[in-house]
C-alpha cells in the first residue's frame, strides 16, 4: 500500500479477477500521477487534486477516499521515493554504515526522483508542515538508524570514546550528499558507500 493514510476499498459481489487489486492499481496510478506532475515542473502550490485525478485516470472521489487533502497525498507520494531501510547485520559498525549509505546511493540513482525532491523541497517555506511530516516519516528513521550504529560503535570501542555523534553523522551524510547531489555528473562508483565510510572511519576510529 502507498502511505499510512491509504484506505482499502472493500469489494463485494463477484469475485475479484486475478492480478493486482483494483484499489492498489488506483493508488499506484494516483501516486505516479502526483510524482509525474511534480517532475514535469508543477510546484506544490500549482498541484491540484483535479490535475492529479485527470492524469491518473480516476475520479476526484477516488482520491478523497484515500487522502483527505493534497498535503497528505504529496507526503505519501514523496515517501515512496525513499528506499526501505536496509536490514543491518550488526556484525560490525563498518558494514552497517556501508549498508545505510548504500541505500542513499540507490535512492539518488533515479533522476526523476531527484527532480521531484528538488522541486518539492524548494517550496518548503510555503508548506512547512508538509516538510516536517515528510522528514518525520521518511528521513528521521534513517537519521536514527545512523545515530544508533555510531553510538553502538562508541560503546563497543570500534569508534573512539567521546566521539561527537552528531558530527560523525554529518561527516558521513554530508559526504554522501556531496557525491549524490552536488558531485560531478555521471554514474556513481559502485563502491562509493564503502569509500565514504572508510574515509570517515579514518577520522572516527580510535
Amino acid at each position: 500500500m502507498y502511505g499510512e493514510t491509504a484506505m482499502t476499498i472493500q469489494e463485494t459481489g463477484a469475485a475479484r479477477p486475478a492480478g493486482r487489486p483494483r484499489s492498489e492499481k488506483a493508488e499506484k496510478a494516483i501516486i505516479d500521477a502526483t510524482l509525474d506532475l511534480i517532475s514535469e515542473g508543477m510546484g506544490i502550490s500549482e498541484l491540484s487534486i483535479e490535475a492529479i485525478a485527470s492524469k491518473a485516470g480516476v475520479g476526484k472521489t477516488t482520491i478523497y477516499r484515500r487522502w483527505s487533502n493534497k498535503e497528505d497525498l504529496v507526503v505519501d507520494a514523496l515517501s515512496t521515493l525513499k528506499a526501505p531501510l536496509p536490514l543491518l547485520a550488526g556484525t560490525s559498525v563498518r558494514e552497517d554504515l556501508i549498508s545505510l549509505l548504500d541505500a542513499m546511493v540507490q535512492e539518488s540513482g533515479d533522476r526523476r526522483s531527484r527532480c521531484v525532491m528538488n522541486i518539492a523541497m524548494s517550496e518548503a517555506d510555503r508548506y512547512p508542515q508538509l516538510l516536517e511530516r515528510f522528514l518525520k516519516r521518511a528521513v528521521e528513521p534513517r537519521r536514527e538508524a545512523l545515530r544508533s550504529v555510531i553510538e553502538r560503535g562508541v560503546a563497543s570501542g570500534e569508534l573512539r570514546a567521546g566521539l561527537d555523534v552528531d558530527m560523525g553523522m554529518a561527516v558521513l551524510s554530508g559526504a554522501m550528499l556531496w557525491h549524490t547531489k552536488w558531485g560531478p555528473a555521471g554514474d556513481l562508483p559502485a563502491d562509493l558507500a564503502e569509500r565514504v565510510v572508510d574515509a570517515a572511519l579514518a577520522g572516527l576510529a580510535p
